[in-house]
């Protein structure tokens, strides 16, 4: 059975998404001079953390190659400011979400899962959160639609913060981690491999290495110990995503999972956010 928070990460992150793909938010990108998918995803993500360079990104990220992060920072801090990027993305999103959802913005949906999720955020612990930290200062906004995609963007933040650590503490790099994860999807290396920056050498070594620890088969396919391995890191990571659910309470998480339903199914139909994408958002359950 699929946990309260792996299933709230779930639903809220489509939502969270929209900044990356709806066609407005590249277009408040580019009016700031982000021009380009990577430059927007990276200065729009790491605006909280201020002018940062790219060491600190590639660490807090984890996922991708050092040099593909570099591409893009620091030099986007000279095309946008920060404050520029967090203006921009809440733009984009305020934008696209008026045009899919349209008078449904009124209903009582959007202001109840945004009271929910904001409760469920607040007052969670930071620490060792760089990225949760840095979105947990900025300012909540308050038109109710705007603050459901903060609180969705705190979650998801707050949950990949306590991925990185349960990778970290399995001993998984992050090229090792995108092997696990193609080799549990049974998925192309070809889905990812674009999107990471990663070399043929990189991918080539981290299975090697992978198989070194028997956690890749004969035919690259997680073995029963890599298979047991990922499910402890998935499990890790849901275990450090429970303090918001503990906020909540089980009869208010089950609420907020039954007003966010609707509201990420529309956004599946209107095919906003593409399967698979380069951030990785999953498709809803």
């Amino acid at each position: 059975m699929t946990s309260p928070a792996r299933r709230l990460w779930q639903l809220l992150e489509p939502y969270h998404g929209l900044t990356y793909f709806a066609p407005e938010a590249h277009q408040a990108f580019e009016g700031v001079g982000l021009r380009g998918f990577w430059r927007g995803y990276f200065a729009s993500r790491a605006a909280p953390l201020g002018p940062v360079d790219a060491a600190p990104v590639t660490a807090i990220f984890f996922g991708f190659q050092p040099a593909f992060v570099a591409r893009a920072l620091p030099s986007v801090w000279s095309m946008a400011s920060p404050q520029a990027a967090l203006d921009a993305r809440l733009a984009g999103v305020d934008r696209a979400v008026r045009r899919i959802f349209g008078s449904d913005l009124r209903s009582q949906r959007f202001s109840g899962a945004a009271e929910l999720a904001t409760r469920a955020i607040e007052g969670c612990s930071a620490a060792g959160r760089p990225l949760f930290a840095a979105n947990a200062q900025l300012e909540l906004p308050s038109d109710p639609h705007l603050a459901l995609w903060h609180a969705a963007t705190l979650l998801r933040e707050h949950r990949g913060d306590g991925h990185v650590a349960a990778l970290c503490a399995a001993g998984v790099d992050p090229c090792e981690a995108h092997v696990t994860q193609i080799a549990a999807s049974g998925a192309s290396l070809d889905s990812i491999k674009p999107y990471r920056g990663w070399g043929d050498d990189d991918w080539a070594a981290a299975t090697e290495r992978l198989r070194e620890r028997r956690w890749l088969d004969s035919g690259d396919r997680l073995s029963p110990e890599g298979g047991a391995a990922r499910q402890q890191i998935e499990d890790s990571t849901d275990r450090l995503a429970t303090e918001p659910i503990e906020h909540l309470g089980d009869v208010r998480t089950e609420l907020l999972l039954e007003l966010l339903v609707p509201i990420t199914t529309r956004l599946t139909e209107t095919g906003v956010i593409p399967y698979p994408n380069p951030v990785g958002v999953p498709p809803p359950e």
